[in-house]
């Protein structure tokens, strides 16, 4: 093997390319002498050194996933993956929730403000209030793009790679872009759990904000999920290749370790780097006339979530779509769960004492639509496929509101509707196909909830119920 293409060397391309932010850092951090002596970049400039960074970032993060797989559950490693993958998302969203809080913003306080008072930041209050929008706006952004753009997205790039990387998990059917892919039964825990999440998620905006009854429930969920994941079986079946292949080969400790360095420096690297990543993005909109409010909702989340689907392409080209599948599928889970949930904890350590974080009817409208295109995206993987066909329905019903959203902000066009009254029709269209999905598929409902329950009794040490729902 050359030296150029020993895992090593690739390694080191990767760390390669987040040294220009890591060495402006560290600069900064331990050997300028004072303030004016600090590096600091252009907009465009930093935007394209913390871009290089979360790319090399992400490929470290996947080899470090998939090598272990060798010592822990692959549901497990992937969580981890996914955790770490969106760990911006969350800094993002917990800085507007601490603002609010900070500011005093309360549901009945910023009821008795105006919509125009808000949005305009009039005051410290109205500010608060504004930043608990934002909060809910990310969150219910990141969301929405992570299946709007990343299931679809990467379903139809499987395929379209399956043609050199002849992978297994791509089914060639007869029909208009009826090619699809077939994902792992492993994955109905996350899925069964995605649903209990996504049917809590509608009842979210009928309490007023996010309170501590949606953070136990939500925080819990998640918890139960990974009590029940860390208990599945280590697959050693499966063949790695490249960076990963050679780590596995390492002995222990040093296997673990190799881990450990693995996700700790990407971890660093996507938490550190992501958000002046999406700020710059966001500066730039701004600065080209895009509203504040639409780049934090869409262009920040878009750049949060770009270290997941870095990873999970690098999964795809090694015909591991499965695993990329899992990898986008925990990513939603922990996002819908964890992120919603620690929120109103946040909120309240900021506030100073219990609070619930608010939104206006805006944002409510914005978490029923993210349900309801959960609730649609679970109806269409419940069967453990997703074709063309149903990922370019996915995409349609999602760039096709945001973007009659954007130009009627923009008064590029003028309808008869509000943006909050368009939001709720696309919500009753998601509920409509996705209850006509799940009706047609009520034997794979029944097998996959089969298959989640009988997980869940394996992790306790018991016996499965439903022997005919064994593959």
């Amino acid at each position: 093997m050359s030296r150029l293409r020993h895992p090593l060397a690739q390694v080191a391309y990767a760390v390669a390319l987040t040294a220009p932010w890591t060495g402006s850092r560290l600069y900064n951090l331990f050997l300028a002498p004072d303030a004016e002596a600090m590096i600091h970049f252009g907009t465009v400039t930093e935007v394209t050194i913390t871009g290089l960074a979360v790319l090399g970032a992400s490929f470290l993060l996947a080899w470090g996933a998939e090598t272990a797989e060798k010592d822990v559950p692959r549901a497990f490693a992937i969580a981890v993956l996914a955790i770490l993958a969106v760990a911006p998302e969350y800094a993002v969203d917990a800085l507007y929730a601490w603002n609010a809080g900070d500011g005093g913003a309360t549901t009945a306080k910023c009821s008795q403000l105006s919509a125009a008072a808000i949005e305009a930041s009039e005051t410290p209050l109205a500010r608060a209030c504004h930043d608990a929008n934002l909060a809910v706006a990310n969150m219910t952004g990141a969301n929405r793009i992570l299946i709007g753009i990343g299931w679809a997205g990467i379903a139809v790039f499987t395929v379209w790679r399956a043609v050199k990387t002849m992978d297994p998990a791509v089914r060639d059917r007869d029909g208009w872009l009826s090619d699809a892919v077939t994902l792992d039964r492993g994955i109905a825990t996350e899925v069964a759990f995605l649903f209990l999440a996504t049917v809590w998620a509608f009842f979210v905006p009928l309490g007023g904000g996010i309170d501590a009854l949606d953070t136990a429930l939500l925080v819990g969920l998640y918890v139960t999920y990974i009590l029940i994941i860390i208990r599945g079986d280590v697959d050693t079946d499966e063949e790695h290749v490249g960076v990963p292949h050679y780590f596995q080969q390492w002995s222990l400790p040093w296997r673990p370790l190799a881990v450990l360095t693995l996700f700790g420096y990407s971890g660093v690297m996507i938490f550190t780097a992501v958000e002046p990543f999406a700020h710059g993005l966001e500066a730039i909109g701004v600065n080209n006339g895009i509203p504040e409010f639409f780049m934090i909702q869409w262009i920040a989340p878009l750049a949060s979530e770009s270290p997941e689907l870095i990873v999970v392409v690098v999964l795809v080209n090694k015909a591991r779509s499965t695993a990329g599948f899992n990898a986008l599928i925990s990513s939603k889970l922990n996002q819908w769960t964890l992120l919603i949930g620690t929120l109103s904890v946040v909120f309240s350590l900021a506030y100073g004492q219990y609070g619930v974080l608010p939104f206006d009817s805006k944002q409510a409208a914005e978490i029923w639509i993210t349900a309801a295109q959960s609730y649609f995206a679970l109806a269409i993987l419940v069967n453990f496929e997703i074709s063309v066909r149903e990922a370019l329905a996915i995409f349609v019903l999602f760039i096709s509101q945001v973007l009659i959203e954007f130009l009627v902000i923009r008064d590029v066009i003028t309808v008869a509707f509000s943006t909050e009254e368009l939001l709720l029709a696309y919500t009753g269209v998601y509920l409509a196909i996705g209850t006509a999905l799940f009706v047609k598929r009520r034997q794979a409902l029944k097998h996959m909830l089969g298959l989640a329950a009988d997980a869940g009794r394996t992790a306790i040490g018991r016996e499965p119920v439903h022997p005919e729902f064994a593959d």
